[in-house]
């Protein structure tokens, strides 16, 4: 069965909705044309439409059942073409045969009801394990939780919540083997490791310096490098030891015999081939190798000093460096003032070749700045060694925090845990259960549509629909078969058929009656066997009284066969806007008028808006003129324009029944002018014979506001004598005698 039904979102149904909840085997729902029936009853009939989107439907332990719809959807769909499909029922069937399907469609329905119980069942137990866990969940969040958070609030990192703390505390309860320690001892372990966290430092680069020394210790800087001594002019040259200022002034002999000191024509050609053969190729390679070693050298040295400079800012700026800076700074300072002078000299050496250098020596200074290094490094080892370290206490410390907790709730975890696994176990049976109900159930369903198929025929459901058409008057047609197979048509006494001459009655009525036999059979040989909900929408809005009540008689049968659980009919929701048909239908007997299958509703739509009020097992319908009282004394009527209709169809129906009092009457009852014209609006209706007012009266009141009107409707019975009658109507209970 549907359980519930949600509308929102589409047509005159707002963002809020109604929910037609509770829904009972019976289920009768009134409203006025335009309200929103028929939009129920489509959504119920096709609820993938897209405009249904925000809409929902909820079945019985979620066990959907076929669900056939009439309303004039219904009606366009199935007579559309003057025809209409074949209905399918256990027609040509011998008894025995009948039996046999009758029998196993017994059989399935224990099957079905054996299941949903033990769905019930299952539900239930699932139920009863979730309000377990939902209960300790709140317990051990109460009692662990805020007890212990303060204390030890980094143990409880990724269960901040109910959920995962609940988790956390099972999982700890079935892993942890820590080592039981006391509550004060795991306080004060907590005080320091749940402090600031340390960091890992990353190590220094050690400095590698080798080349530089290496450099530093050529021999070539104490080496004099001179000219050849076997030329003639090399005596001069050694004896005035002037070998470097010559080798300068080569660079500035001219291509003539003048010399570039004296200005005199002097430099003969033998005597540069003297300075050439002074100046040989050993004395070049000599020259070309101090160049090269002092480019070398100030390059090692550039790039060893800026690693170095980058050291000292970057351990300057970490609060936590292991390295002595100042030492560093001091040490780096001098190893730059030493190769500066290291610099000039290696200048001198490449200006003078033949002076003899000592280069200062770096290493000192290297090896200092080596060891701040290294000394830093070996700090920065004992610091991450003491970091793994923390780590591990640390993951210690929340284990044996955990196991301190289970310990002291040891009791109230393990009656937990025994509870959820005795219902696990109980719910893991009852669905393997379920799943060989359903197992049953398919097999069996499958084996009564192959016998049901065998024995089917849509000539019963020709035979049963004349039948009714005869035995409640229609007798100038009938149903008969067409030539194409499965489908019939409509006939006249003559043989011509009536596709076209129908009246709008007519048709509603036949169409109404092949719904009620494709509610006994089905549309296909399958699906004669299978159940079903029915939805009827307003069947008699083109039939006279006469077919209303043979209408309401037909669905009462069903109504019957559902509440004895015969048949394959499990349900009934009809909506209808029709006062005396939902009396009629509705009606049960003399002496009850409520029954526990049964629940009403009522569809008002207030300012364009569809809104729902339930009535459960007290029919609010017994005339129209209650239902007029009923709908003025609903608080939630809000509109002026239907408040006033409803006052004028009362005073309609009262006054003109009573024939005592003519319209100036009623009106001369008011003293002031306002209410003599506010009364003129209410009564005008019955002369004007509408429901709506167009002159200038009625446009200037319409706006007034609902007080106003209601406060002159109960003057009318008060001032013509008839208050009682308003009280008895209004349910207010006062001692005043109605006239």
């Amino acid at each position: 069965m549907i359980e519930n039904i949600t509308i929102k979102n589409v047509a005159t149904y707002d963002n809020v909705g109604v929910e037609v909840s509770g829904l009972k085997k019976i289920n009768f729902i009134y409203g006025s044309n335009g309200c929103g029936k028929t939009t129920i009853s489509n959504f119920i009939f096709d609820r993938a439409e897209i405009k249904y989107n925000d809409c929902s439907l909820i079945w019985k332990n979620t066990i959907s059942l076929n669900t056939l719809v009439y309303n004039k959807e219904f009606r366009e769909r199935n007579f559309g073409k003057g025809k209409l499909s074949g209905v399918f029922t256990l027609g040509e069937a011998t008894a025995e045969q009948i039996k046999i399907i009758e029998d196993k469609t017994e059989e399935l329905k224990i099957i079905k009801a054996d299941g949903i119980k033990k769905r019930e069942t299952h539900t239930s137990q699932v139920q009863k394990k979730e309000i377990l866990e939902n209960d300790f969940k709140e317990t051990v969040w109460t009692k662990i939780y805020k007890k212990y958070e303060p204390i030890f609030k980094e143990a409880f990192t990724g269960t901040l919540q109910k959920e995962s703390f609940k988790n956390k505390l099972l999982q700890e309860f079935t892993t942890n083997t820590a080592i039981l320690d006391t509550f004060d001892n795991l306080k004060e372990k907590a005080k320091t490791i749940f402090g600031e966290v340390p960091q890992t430092i990353a190590p220094m680069n050690s400095i590698l310096f080798d080349r530089i020394i290496e450099i530093e210790n050529n021999v070539i800087w104490r080496k004099i490098i001179v000219g050849k001594a076997d030329v003639d002019i090399a005596k001069l040259i050694q004896k005035l030891n002037i070998n470097d200022w010559v080798n300068q002034g080569r660079d500035y002999l001219q291509e003539d015999e003048t010399c570039p000191f004296c200005q005199e024509k002097t430099i003969t050609q033998d005597f540069k081939s003297q300075l050439e053969s002074f100046f040989d190729e050993t004395y070049l390679n000599g020259i070309k190798s101090i160049k090269e070693l002092k480019q070398e050298y100030n390059s090692q040295v550039q790039n060893l000093i800026n690693e170095l400079n980058s050291v000292e800012i970057s351990q300057k700026d970490f609060k936590n460096t292991k390295l002595n800076v100042d030492r560093f700074s001091a040490y780096l300072k001098t190893l730059i003032s030493q190769n500066t002078t290291n610099s000039e000299l290696l200048n001198n050496k490449v200006k003078e070749p033949s002076r003899s250098i000592e280069l200062i020596s770096l290493k000192e200074q290297l090896d200092l700045l080596t060891e701040l290094i290294t000394n830093a490094n070996a700090e920065i080892k004992a610091h991450n060694d003491i970091v793994a370290n923390f780590n591990t206490e640390k993951i210690n410390l929340i284990k044996s925090i955990w196991k301190l907790i289970i310990e002291e709730f040891k009791t109230e975890i393990t009656k937990f845990d025994t509870e959820k696994n005795g219902y696990q176990a109980g719910i893991t049976a009852l669905q393997t259960q379920i799943d060989l109900k359903l197992a049953q159930h398919k097999a069996l369903d499958i084996e009564i549509k192959s016998l049901s198929k065998n024995v089917t025929s849509i000539q019963p459901t020709i035979n049963e629909i004349n039948r009714l058409l005869k035995s409640y008057g229609f007798l100038n047609f009938e149903i008969v078969p067409t030539t194409e197979e499965g489908f019939y048509q409509i006939q006249r006494e003559d043989g011509t058929i009536a596709e076209t001459t129908l009246s709008e009655g007519e048709i509603t009525f036949i169409t109404f009656l092949y719904f009620l036999q494709l509610a006994k059979g089905g549309i296909s040989e399958e699906t004669v066997n299978d159940e079903r909900v029915l939805v009827i929408d307003d069947p008699i809005s083109s039939l006279d009284s006469n077919v209303l009540f043979v209408v309401s008689t037909l669905i009462k049968e069903i109504i019957k066969e559902i509440k004895l659980e015969t048949g394959n009919i499990k349900q009934l929701i009809l909506l209808t806007h029709n006062v005396y048909f939902h009396k009629e239908v509705s009606f049960i007997d003399g002496r009850n008028r409520k029954c526990n299958n049964t629940n009403f509703w009522i569809l008002r739509k207030n300012d364009k808006v569809t809104t729902l009020q339930s009535f459960l097992i007290e029919n609010p319908i017994q005339s129209s003129y209650e239902l007029l009282w009923q709908e003025l004394k609903n608080e939630g009527l809000n509109s002026s324009l239907t408040i006033q209709n409803i006052m004028r169809r009362v005073i309609e129906n009262y006054f003109k029944l009573l024939g005592k009092y003519g319209d100036d009457d009623l009106i001369q009852k008011f003293t002031t002018k306002e209410e003599q014209e506010i009364c003129r609006s209410l009564i005008c209706w019955i002369n004007d014979g509408s429901h709506s007012i167009n002159d200038d009266l009625y446009i200037e009141l319409q706006d007034r506001t609902i007080e106003t009107y209601k406060k002159v409707f109960k003057d009318i019975f008060v001032l013509t004598n008839h208050e009682g009658h308003y009280n008895m109507m209004m349910n207010i209970n006062e001692n005043i005698s109605s006239v």
